[in-house]
């Protein structure tokens, strides 16, 4: 297989940007990969990726990348004739970017790619905007099953379905995933308020974190309840961002300058896998994308150094912990709370402060993960630096098919 590499990587900051544009944010993202990557202009990019869910709700839609970047083209920042590709899929929708990209060069068509993931869920003016995006989040027309489902794990594990009009329907299904954790292995609200501590701890360093405030478990257990047994401290907020990655070949990050060659971050595994209705016995989506990216990448998960994983709740983060082998099946409540995803333990997951912290605008998610582990692998973190960090793994799931995502993908980045 051909090699392919992260050469320029950034994120802006993530928070409610009311007077800021979708173009604005596509341009500051854009700008920073390119200086990232030590180029003023992209003139050698040969593709682009963008990855958005939520432009539609605010007028533009088909040819939204096309409608970012039209004017980076004018002022000869961005390259005449390249072919922009538009792609969603729910909260993976910027690693689906990525894999767009990262498949151009892998393929050998093109020497440099260009990916970009972008979302503003903040309209005051028109809150129905928020509403209407997590809304297709799920199978629609199946709107009843999704609910029996729920209704059938509930009755199982002695609880209800009671989704509220103060919080989308992700926050009930995941609550359900966490009850049926709780009720099958005995994790605790306890262990999930350890988790979320740890990553708003994580993210008071993080200058492009949403929310940079320190907390303890016991602050998270008494902030609002959300869905039993999540509060809002483990649930992401909603807010406004964009992230963005340059991909090249070996072939070309020879002709690069020593300082480009020297940060560049090879992408050593990638997989991918989709959701169903499954048997809750059966392990999810993410073990399956798991899987493919260790055997892709030659590597083993004791291997990972530091890894950012979907927290859009923290319960996330102990389920998460297990599909990707990190820990045992049922262990991932102790895993968590032992320690080891924390500073200095065996392995830090979510240093960045993780969507509960870092915050999660859907459409731009997967791609500032990855930007977060360029930055671990380059030795570039700051306060939040895992201390000789080699190998790191990004795991970014989106939408809902009854008790699991509809579609899971897996990252793995090598040091070069």
């Amino acid at each position: 297989m051909r090699d392919v590499y992260i050469v320029g990587a950034y994120t802006t900051a993530f928070k409610k940007h009311p007077g800021m544009s979708f173009e604005a944010l596509a341009r500051e993202a854009y700008l920073g990969a390119l200086s990232d990557a030590g180029m003023k202009t992209g003139a050698d990019i040969e593709s682009g990726w963008v990855g958005n869910c939520g432009m539609v709700f605010w007028g533009q839609n088909s040819i939204r990348g096309q409608a970012l970047f039209q004017p980076l083209v004018e002022e000869g920042l961005f390259p005449e004739r390249v072919p922009m590709f538009n792609v969603e899929n729910a909260c993976a929708t910027a690693s689906t970017a990525f894999m767009g990209a990262w498949k151009d060069v892998l393929a050998g068509t093109h020497e440099l790619s260009f990916c970009l993931g972008i979302d503003k869920l903040f309209s005051p003016e028109a809150p129905e905007r928020t509403s209407n995006l997590f809304n297709q989040g799920y199978i629609t027309g199946q709107h009843d099953r999704l609910v029996a489902e729920m209704d059938r794990v509930a009755a199982m594990v002695g609880s209800e379905f009671k989704p509220g009009d103060d919080r989308t329907i992700f926050m009930d299904t995941y609550a359900m995933q966490a009850k049926w954790h709780m009720w099958k292995y005995g994790t605790t609200q306890e262990q999930i308020a350890i988790g979320a501590a740890k990553n708003h701890n994580y993210g008071a360093l993080n200058e492009k974190a949403q929310y940079r405030f320190q907390m303890t478990p016991q602050s998270v257990l008494e902030d609002r309840p959300v869905s039993y047994p999540l509060t809002r401290a483990m649930c992401a907020p909603i807010g406004d961002g964009a992230a963005a990655a340059l991909l090249c070949s070996k072939e070309y990050l020879e002709k690069l300058p020593k300082a480009v060659r020297e940060r560049a971050v090879k992408i050593a595994g990638v997989g991918f896998s989709g959701g169903m209705y499954r048997d809750l016995d059966k392990p999810g989506l993410t073990r399956a994308a798991a899987d493919k990216a260790y055997r892709m990448a030659g590597v083993a998960p004791q291997d990972i150094d530091v890894a950012e994983v979907h927290d859009a709740t923290s319960f996330c983060e102990i389920y998460q912990c297990e599909m990707l082998r990190f820990c045992p099946e049922g262990e991932g409540g102790k895993f968590v709370a032992s320690g080891a995803t924390g500073p200095g333990g065996t392995l830090p997951v979510n240093t960045s402060g993780g969507l509960v912290s870092k915050g999660h605008p859907v459409g731009a998610t997967g791609l500032s993960m990855l930007a977060e582990l360029t930055a671990q692998l380059r030795g570039e973190a700051g306060p939040r630096q895992v201390k000789g960090a080699e190998i790191a793994l990004a795991e970014n799931g989106g939408g809902v098919i009854g008790m699991e995502e509809a579609v899971a993908s897996v990252v793995i980045l090598q040091r070069v």
